[in-house]
């Protein structure tokens, strides 16, 4: 009987959200492929460092201490026969991967689907751009830089931005085309409806489900929303999130302050928003990860949303 991942949270990481391949793909870029697979032949018997998603995908792992409850799956586009280095590096760490994808530089996005993926990391962003445009939550790492992981706190800290994150961009287009103003006018005339699904709705669901099944009492999955809103419109999140039945751990409504420094002290292992100045600056202190516009949907979105607002 063929085994299912049904019950499980499947994450889908590249080889360069999960280790350190600065320097090889420095060589990929400058030398082309055949140097690239070359390179990695000849050095498959070195270790790589972990790279910025490392911490968050051990520990995410760590959760099949509670049951079969997280599978991690190689999203690459490695050749099989350059992939050596990266299945020894995973043994060398003790990860417990055992599933792969390798497509000697085709498309990742029909695996991620066959695969029901719930969450994919990338530095690439075309490959996060198409996992946005199938319905997959994906971010692209944006700093191949290591992290701090001598930490021995097992929690894991994951951190969303709200609009076009948790939630679609509707309302952050109104900010954008009319202000400040008109945002929170607009916030306040719907606060209490609530806000439609963003392509990080479902992940959320997915993490709120595992802190029930593993049990609230000393979870070790804690969430954060860090957004830029702030009174009044705060409500209508809040509300939100009541509406979807889920939960987050905390919430910080920043009203425009900088969020890296309240990061730093939630202690993100990743960080999701959508904009890059807010990924750049995060990512000084936090791994941070930059989400995409799904495209057949922003223009629809923004056209709708600016209707309702005139006619309200």
């Amino acid at each position: 009987m063929s085994e299912r991942l049904d019950n499980r949270m499947v994450i889908g990481v590249s080889s360069r959200a999960l280790f350190d391949l600065t320097v090889e793909n420095e060589i990929f870029e400058r030398q082309g492929v055949e140097a690239y697979c070359r390179y990695q032949v000849e050095h498959e018997q070195e270790v790589l460092k972990p790279g910025p998603g490392f911490r968050l995908i051990k520990q995410l792992l760590g959760l099949n201490d509670h049951g079969q409850l997280v599978e991690v799956v190689i999203m690459s586009h490695n050749s099989p026969d350059t992939s050596l280095r990266v299945f020894n590096t995973i043994k060398h760490y003790g990860l417990p991967i055992t599933r792969a994808v390798l497509v000697s530089g085709a498309s990742l996005a029909p695996y991620l689907t066959a695969f029901h993926t719930d969450l994919f990391l990338s530095a690439c962003e075309d490959d996060v751009q198409s996992a946005i445009d199938s319905g997959i939550a994906a971010g692209i790492i944006c700093t191949e830089r290591t992290y701090d992981d001598t930490d021995e706190d097992s929690r894991i800290r994951i951190a969303f931005d709200g609009d076009a994150v948790l939630f679609t961009d509707e309302s952050e287009q109104i900010f954008k085309a009319k202000g400040l103003i008109a945002f929170e006018r607009n916030e306040e005339l719907n606060a209490r409806r609530p806000l439609e699904e963003g392509p990080f709705a479902h992940f959320l669901r997915k993490l709120s489900d595992l802190q029930s099944r593993i049990g609230l009492e000393n979870c070790p999955i804690r969430t954060a929303l860090v957004t830029s809103r702030s009174a009044p419109a705060h409500e209508r999140v809040i509300r939100t999130l009541r509406a979807w039945n889920v939960r987050v751990d905390e919430a910080f409504f920043l009203g425009g302050l900088e969020k890296k420094d309240f990061l730093k002290a939630f202690g993100a292992q990743i960080f999701f928003d959508d904009q890059s100045v807010h990924t750049l600056s995060a990512s000084q202190e936090v791994p941070a990860a930059r989400v995409p516009y799904r495209r057949d949907r922003r223009s629809e979105q923004f056209t709708n949303e600016l209707s309702a607002y005139r006619t309200g």
